[in-house]
């Protein structure tokens, strides 16, 4: 840049006082005047700045932000010189000193609403810093759904939605204006249910043009009014009820009377469900004419209750799990848009159909995906850890889709299995035991919607030692005929839990296959042989576990790269976690 140069002697410091300073640059470079000395001097005081956040090598930052569990390093003069929110905390509050001396402040901690993610947080940052406004990543601000358009679908919104609650909150003016431009346009592109984060958030920062048209465009869809009063402050599901309210109606139907005992009802219904109380909802099922799908309980249930309680409404065979809304939204639906898995394999278990679509053509599989951020999806599962729920929801529903009617016999037909119960049930607990070791949030999903009760990791070795895990274990106050109803009965969970696991994760059920018959006996008893015998059992163990994630991992990006069906990813998922069992 030619200004880099030394400047002329006719820039002197009375031109800098009186504003000649554009005359004088022009005068010495030429005709151009260019920008400002002010404008330059600003460019390289915000690259400056800009080098505290990229040069990792010198850290002078003297405070953590904790966001998400990750530690933001940050310099409190500056945000104390940008924002009137962090000069008066810094002025009040001290924080928690760390390891390294450094003060400690919790994200969480200094919102009284709303949330900032990481992400988010780090834009806010770069611009109170540099005054420039970073790009989204793409990774927080788009969904995984390849046919979007990410201009209006929900990860978009959110991050959006994100960063207002810190600009409004950390008050910088600037960046309010802005972002609410951002979220008005939003409004009209939207579907109406993600126009509830916009519409709270603009109800949380005071912004009463956003407020408005989010109101009108809630009151003008077809969002039924008890999601609206189940999702939105009293103040603004009243504002809604108020612009739908016909007045000339409420004088001429003569069937508002009735209605509104039906209405009654039916909230009564989903106030016994927000208390877990299924007893209830027979109850005041017996006591009206009212169904649970005129109620659309199980709609309601799969939306806003506990799975255990979707699990019990689905128990009672009362309801068409394939029944639509007034919205043409089926139950799957409901579950896909809320991502709890046990929800979604409880209803598929069930025979509802995956593939059924909305009156604008989405699939619970494609809602799903519309909902989810690459991060998520993505997101590396590490070695023992649970899997991201969102990318277990997409896993299953996929899954579902491709599937083929199951044939045959549900039940185990592994050679390693004797006809002896006690063995059946040896293999059957040791197997879910190494599952939970294996794929936690997997293992754990298929023994919830079987109803097994967690099973005791490593049953075998428990039961060598004698201990309550002994199978064999006799209780002198139970007869013969009880203790076989109770083995038979704990061996039909466990052998639901693996059925579950074969339909929904084969490929770490083929996992499990291998590592069951070539390696389980000899690993069973870590603690049997010679010290050394049983530090090479463990290295082996040890071993194995990580290349059965490897295997799995290796698996799974070739299935999401190529599309192939679980069939194929599972034949070669068998060739490639072959190993010979060590001799001890």
């Amino acid at each position: 840049m030619a200004l880099s140069a030394e400047p002329s002697s006719s820039l002197s410091s009375s031109h800098l006082s009186n504003g000649s300073v554009t005359h004088n640059i022009s005068s010495s470079y030429g005709s151009d005047p260019g920008p400002s000395l002010e404008v330059i001097s600003l460019s390289k005081l915000s690259s400056n700045l800009e080098q505290l956040l990229i040069d990792t090598d010198c850290d002078y930052s003297d405070a953590d932000i904790i966001v998400e569990g990750i530690p933001v390093s940050v310099h409190r003069c500056i945000l104390a010189s940008r924002s009137k929110f962090f000069h008066d905390l810094f002025k009040r509050e001290k924080g928690s000193s760390g390891k390294e001396g450094k003060l400690k402040y919790c994200m969480s901690d200094l919102l009284p609403f709303g949330k900032v993610g990481y992400e988010a947080f780090l834009i806010f940052q770069a611009y109170v810093y540099t005054g420039k406004l970073r790009p989204s990543p793409m990774e927080v601000s788009t969904c995984v759904d390849n046919v979007c358009a990410h201009d209006a679908c929900r990860p978009a919104i959110n991050f959006a939605v994100e960063l207002m609650y810190a600009s409004f909150i950390f008050q910088i003016p600037e960046l309010v204006s802005l972002f609410q431009r951002r979220l008005l346009n939003f409004i009209g592109k939207a579907l109406v249910e993600d126009v509830i984060p916009i519409l709270v958030v603009a109800f949380h920062c005071q912004l009463s043009q956003l407020v408005t048209q989010c109101v009108d465009r809630v009151a003008r869809s077809d969002l039924d009014q008890i999601s609206i009063d189940k999702e939105l402050p009293f103040e603004l599901s009243e504002k809604v009820k108020l612009l739908r309210r016909n007045p000339q109606q409420d004088v001429e139907n003569d069937d508002s009377v009735g209605d509104t005992l039906s209405l009654k009802r039916i909230t009564r219904i989903h106030k016994a469900l927000d208390s877990d109380d299924v007893e209830l909802v027979k109850l005041l099922l017996n006591e009206s004419d009212i169904t649970l799908d005129e109620a659309n309980a199980l709609h309601y249930a799969a939306a806003y209750c506990d799975p255990k309680v979707v699990s019990e409404v689905l128990g009672l065979g009362l309801a068409d799990v394939n029944l639509r809304n007034s919205r043409g939204y089926t139950v799957l639906h409901i579950a896909a848009m809320r991502k709890e898995p046990s929800i979604i394999v409880s209803l598929l278990t069930k025979g509802v159909c995956a593939s059924d679509l909305t009156f604008d053509g989405q699939s619970a599989v494609s809602i799903c995906k519309r909902l989810t951020r690459p991060k998520d999806y993505h997101a590396k599962t590490e070695q023992m850890k649970e899997t991201n729920k969102d990318r277990i929801c997409i896993d299953v529903l996929e899954r579902e889709m491709r599937r083929n009617p199951l044939a045959g016999d549900a039940s185990m037909s592994s050679h390693t299995m004797a006809d002896d119960l006690h063995m059946k049930l040896l293999y059957l607990e040791n197997r879910v035991a190494f599952a939970r070791l294996f794929f936690p949030s997997e293992a754990k999903l298929a023994m919830d919607i079987a109803h097994a009760e967690t099973t005791s990791e490593f049953a075998g070795l428990a039961a060598s030692k004698g201990s309550n895990g002994n199978l064999r274990e006799v209780d002198l106050n139970e007869t013969p005929i009880m203790q076989n109803k109770r083995l038979h009965s704990r061996m039909e969970a466990l052998m639901k839990t693996v059925e579950m696991g074969r339909r929904y994760f084969p490929h770490c059920s083929e996992v499990l296959d291998k590592f069951m018959e070539d390696d389980l006996p000899d690993l069973f008893y870590l603690e049997k042989g010679t010290p050394e015998e049983q530090k090479i059992k463990r290295m082996r163990f040890m071993e194995l576990k990580d290349d059965v994630h490897k295997a799995f991992s290796k698996d799974k990006a070739e299935f999401s790269r190529s599309g192939i069906s679980s069939s194929s990813s599972s034949s070669s998922l068998r060739d490639s976690v072959h190993y010979k069992t060590r001799k001890v």
